[in-house]
């Protein structure tokens, strides 16, 4: 009894320390500026009349002038301002990007975690059809699905979802395997507790620190998915704004002669993508259990 306050002061100088290291390794120079290029691009998504200082789509000025103090980023073919196009561009591109991992996640958490909590015949064939879909490259098997769907927002988020669902799902999977072996299960099992009480009271929350890292390094590819389907004509429709429409048709015709017409989608594009896998590096070493201790 004489140690207890002891053993609680030393769970409390752990508990205490372990947060500071997180704190820490959070407020690293590369983590902050990966987290307010995040935010911006998700302002400029949200409300991009705020930052934007001409319509999207109304011919302002002379066409293909260069950067200027009244246009930024200069204009293209049509005299559009370039800057205020890729500020609106962002919605679209963020908008697919994040519902396809949201998508791609949930579908994958829910095969990962009935294959690994049932096992058996249940995982023998809820594996084989993951299996088939990671014999497929991602951005083919995106491809192959967005072009027999149609363009549209919800078709290439759909396509884009079912090529990042075999990964959550071995992820989701590998997590769950684990999991469901510990005393605290076997224990609830015991106790009379059902499959969904024990799925939704111990699986999922353990379950759901890895599944957020792999949906941050995720975000990348999807985003560079519908940049690439746009830019091969099988994205979003062409009266849409996106970055990846923005790399297409026009500014391809116009290279030399208006560079800023890509260069400008171009990087932020590049930059969303960089903040993604480093937020998402962040987030692994501060959740990953395995590397808690080395943060």
């Amino acid at each position: 009894m004489a140690n207890a306050p002891v053993l609680e002061v030393g769970l409390g100088v752990s508990t205490s320390s372990r947060w500071r290291r997180r704190s820490r390794a959070l407020r690293q120079p590369t983590v902050v500026v990966a987290a307010t290029i995040l935010v911006v691009a998700t302002v400029c998504a949200l409300v991009p009349a705020l930052i934007s200082p001409y319509p999207q789509d109304a011919p302002i000025a002379i066409p293909l002038s260069g950067p200027s103090a009244s246009h930024l980023l200069g204009t293209d073919q049509l005299g559009r301002d370039v800057f205020s196009r890729t500020v609106h561009g962002a919605r679209n591109s963020l908008l697919v990007g994040i519902l396809a991992v949201s998508l791609g996640t949930s579908m994958g958490a829910l095969l990962g975690i009935v294959s690994g909590y049932f096992r058996g015949s249940v995982d023998f064939v809820l594996q084989r059809v993951v299996d088939s879909l990671l014999t497929l490259p991602g951005f083919l098997l995106a491809l192959v699905i967005a072009a027999s769907l149609g363009s549209s927002i919800l078709n290439i988020a759909l396509a884009i979802a079912v090529a990042i669902t075999p990964i959550s799902a071995r992820v989701a999977r590998g997590s769950t395997l684990s999991i469901s072996s510990m005393p605290y299960v076997e224990a609830a099992r015991a106790t009379g507790a059902g499959e969904i009480r024990i799925i939704a009271s111990h699986i999922v929350p353990n379950v759901t620190a890895p599944l957020i890292v792999i949906a941050s390094v995720q975000l990348g590819f999807a985003i560079i998915a519908e940049a690439s389907l746009s830019f091969l004509g099988i994205g979003i429709p062409l009266g849409s704004p996106s970055w990846g429409n923005m790399l297409s048709g026009s500014s391809q015709l116009y290279m030399r002669q208006a560079p800023w017409m890509a260069l400008a989608p171009g990087l932020a594009l590049a930059a969303v993508v960089m903040a993604a896998n480093l937020l998402g590096d962040a987030l692994r070493d501060n959740l990953d259990p395995r590397l808690r201790g080395r943060t």
